[in-house]
């Protein structure tokens, strides 16, 4: 701790200024320290620097610390050659159990292409994604090609954030791994015209003790993203955020036609709401669930996984009581579709019966960030007439209703017969039944 002097009445008094104990990671002479795991790609001391040199044939290699860490503040430096890929493991792991001791975990990413998501949080080999720079795109201008540039990351509790050239990037809340490993990586490479370009860092230093004293204030601009199923976080409920879903029971939902959750066609298990395999038939299984109260401005947020060739969606300003024939409840639907195998994608008007269009009505882009492997968001922004589809962070469609143009367009589609389609101030959300087995969690609702 240093020391400052001031002087009182004549009196000289020492008194400490407290300043941020960091402790290198890295010597700048060798090695010593750090461990190499998983691959044969080479990492030598150059010049205060540790270098990666890729190498083909081998897949992602790790040289990774001896000590764990669990909260901590990290910053390096790093320099990457054009065109290839990187990252630094936070709080990961190597175990014999876990894939024979391949490395995984939180990742910062280190990535020069045009995607530009440096400074974005991966869970390497677990879970992928977490905090794309879809969900922050102002970052994704903070990393300098071809020159060096500095990482910050605060690990604190369920916390981990970061920042590139001092620009904040990622800000994830989760729970999977306290404490761990950091790791520096060397990617695998797919082209021998790759081999021998490097990765660099220097100035690898950390902060352990008295953490939460040094962290940066929280930016609100900054999106946040809760890893943790069905949970609300202490920030999303400072925001206003509510479960609509508790991941747990089916309080809070019912059948459109019924005063009940369905007895059949749905299941609640292990963290997820599953509309169960019907053979195909639109609310003829469990049939639409509904929420038992109804919303008007709002922010909505839905993860769903898809089985290949299902058909499902999310609808809102429904009136259960509309149609009283059979097929689903009536109201503006995020189409949920596997596109490239069911049926509903041919049909309709320039694809406005795909993924994430308004059905019926107004298509989606054809290009979209989507993984039938995974569980994908769905958001769905209402504020007054002014109504937005996301999909993964990148916004989708948007349209304002209550207007002509609106109703024209209600009009020339399969909904033209519904009186005032759409336009009604509030409404129940809907999860469809179409016979096919689609999962939620996390549904959530921030109400504007």
């Amino acid at each position: 701790m240093k020391k400052t002097a001031i002087i009182v009445l004549g009196v000289m008094l020492a008194m400490p200024v407290c300043a941020q104990d960091w402790k290198p990671l890295f010597n700048g002479k060798n090695l010593s320290g750090w461990v190499r795991k998983n691959g044969k790609a080479e990492y030598r001391v150059q010049n205060g620097t540790i270098v990666g040199y890729t190498k083909m044939g081998q897949p992602n290699t790790f040289l990774c610390t001896k000590k764990t860490y669990g909260d901590f503040i990290l910053e390096f430096e790093f320099r990457i050659t054009d065109g290839l890929n990187s990252g630094v493991q936070l709080r990961s792991e190597s175990r014999k159990s876990y894939n024979n001791g391949r490395v995984h975990g939180y990742q910062f990413e280190i990535d020069p292409s045009a995607r530009a998501w440096t400074g974005g949080i991966y869970d390497e080999a677990r879970r992928g994604w977490l905090y794309p720079l879809t969900k922050n795109p102002k970052a994704r201008t903070a990393f300098r090609n071809n020159q060096w540039n500095k990482a910050r990351v605060e690990a604190h509790g369920n916390s981990i954030r970061t920042w590139v050239n001092g620009v904040p990037c990622a800000d994830i809340w989760d729970d999977k791994t306290k404490a761990g490993l950091i790791a520096l990586q060397v990617h695998q490479i797919g082209n021998v015209r790759d081999e021998g370009k490097t990765v660099a860092w220097r100035d690898i230093r950390i902060c352990t003790d008295d953490v939460e004293r040094y962290l940066t204030p929280q930016d609100d601009a900054v999106a946040q993203v809760n890893c943790i199923d069905n949970t609300i976080s202490p920030r999303e409920q400072a925001e206003g955020w509510k479960l609509l879903w508790d991941g747990k029971t089916t309080e809070g939902w019912r059948g459109a036609r019924l005063d009940h959750f369905p007895e059949k066609g749905w299941s609640v298990d292990g963290g997820e709401l599953k509309v169960l395999d019907g053979g195909g038939g639109e609310a003829a299984n469990g049939g639409d669930i509904v929420t038992t109260r109804t919303y008007g401005n709002f922010i909505l947020s839905v993860d769903f996984k898809i089985t290949k060739g299902a058909n499902s969606g999310i609808k809102y300003f429904v009136d259960p009581a509309e149609n009283k024939g059979a097929g689903s409840a009536i109201g503006c639907e995020f189409q949920i579709l596997d596109d490239k195998r069911h049926p509903d994608a041919k049909l309709g008007v320039k694809g406005n019966r795909k993924l994430a269009s308004l059905y019926d009505l107004i298509p989606a882009p054809e290009k979209k960030p989507f993984d039938i492997n995974a569980y994908n968001n769905a958001t769905i922004v209402v504020r007054g007439n002014h109504v937005e589809h996301w999909l993964n962070g990148v916004k989708m469609l948007e349209y304002e209703r209550n207007n002509q143009m609106w109703n024209a367009l209600v009009a020339y589609s399969k909904y033209k017969n519904w009186n005032n389609f759409g336009n009604h101030p509030q409404g129940n959300i809907l999860i469809q039944d179409h016979g096919h087995e689609v999962s939620f969690k996390n549904i959530k609702i921030k109400e504007l």
